[in-house]
């Protein structure tokens, strides 16, 4: 299996994707190959600060780098030797089997779909993302392609998403949501009643809609919806989460009693902080392309990027884009079987 990793993307490149790429081979066997592109000065002078060389690593040299603050367009259009770019032209010319970045995300979003295009019976790729719940991991898409996405467009999320929370979580019969306004099946707009309808007719374990209050009740295993509700509810979970550590911190050093209670049940936050962590889950997943994409955090560490490459070799191995076209063409022709079992509306009055 080889892998391009983005060497350049990210608040700390290249030091972080290259020790974790490194750290990756440490704990993969699996892994036969290893492109890390971008400036090669760089790159090997942050090769020789990980230890003795390993011959499973190559350095791609790319002479540009897409920025954070860049216009995705713009920098894809005008930035042709980035280190985005040339790795994914490694996944596109079949060098590479998946790419790796934690770089300018609407940039990786919009070359990956120029350079890769779309899985046969995908319309619009996705981005995916595992969220931590009491109980459960559950998958929420989109969280950053499609703002204005159609019914059909949502109801190939969930066959994705269902796919991804089944081979990589290992839930049996993943069940399947709609994130709307309440729970009822007659609440919601126009595109969640139409994505309902058009799901229910499909084999997906579909359990209806869920609301922000049932979030992480674990009802559901896997949530659809547009990118920009997607989004939104992402970096709230991500906030709430950052303000009630800020919060427990604070309040556990108001006096001595409390920081030995504090210290006393030191596993148990430790065991949370681990749950919470997303650098356990490696990144976002962006789901429907012709190829393996794998978006980490911009500020990853190590352990991110590592864990980012490990869920790249997951999703390679388990043929998930084989599957993908196999399971959409199922659901597609399930949808055509029941809309045409139908019988016609009457224009009599």
């Amino acid at each position: 299996m080889k892998i391009a990793v983005d060497a350049m993307g990210g608040d700390f490149a290249p030091a972080n994707p290259v020790a974790g790429a490194v750290e990756a081979l440490h704990s993969n066997n699996h892994i036969s190959h290893l492109y890390l592109v971008g400036d090669k000065t760089r790159v090997e002078a942050e090769l020789r600060r990980q230890g003795p060389p390993d011959s499973r690593i190559e350095i791609v040299h790319a002479s540009e780098i897409i920025e954070m603050h860049d216009s995705p367009v713009q920098a894809v259009r005008h930035k042709k030797d980035s280190s985005m770019g040339r790795a994914i032209d490694l996944v596109k010319l079949g060098e590479a089997d998946a790419i790796v970045s934690a770089g300018n995300t609407g940039a990786l979003m919009t070359s990956a779909l120029l350079k890769l295009r779309t899985l046969e019976g995908v319309d619009r790729p996705g981005l995916a993302v595992l969220i931590p719940a009491p109980e459960n991991v559950f998958v929420l898409m989109d969280v950053g392609v499609n703002l204005e996405p159609r019914p059909e467009n949502l109801v190939q999320y969930a066959v994705m998403s269902s796919l991804y929370s089944q081979q990589i979580l290992k839930y049996q019969n993943p069940r399947v949501a709609v994130f709307s306004i309440g729970s009822e099946d007659m609440k919601g707009n126009e595109l969640t009643l139409e994505t309902h309808k058009l799901l229910k007719q499909t084999s997906l374990n579909f359990i209806g809609n869920i609301d922000g209050h049932d979030l992480f009740a674990n009802i559901a295993d896997v949530i659809i919806t547009d990118a920009f509700v997607g989004n939104a509810v992402l970096k709230s979970c991500e906030s709430a989460a950052r303000v009630v550590g800020k919060w427990l911190k604070q309040e556990m050093m108001r006096n001595p009693l409390r920081m030995l209670g504090g210290l006393l049940a030191r596993g148990a936050f430790r065991a949370i902080l681990r749950k919470a962590d997303p650098d356990e889950y490696g990144g976002a997943v962006l789901l429907g392309i012709n190829g393996v994409c794998i978006k980490a955090h911009g500020a990853s560490t190590p352990k991110a990027i590592k864990n980012a490459i490990r869920l790249a070799t997951e999703f390679v191995e388990g043929q998930f884009n084989e599957h993908i076209i196999e399971r959409l063409k199922h659901v597609h022709d399930q949808i055509q079987q029941t809309t045409s079992a139908q019988p016609p509306v009457s224009t009599n009055s």
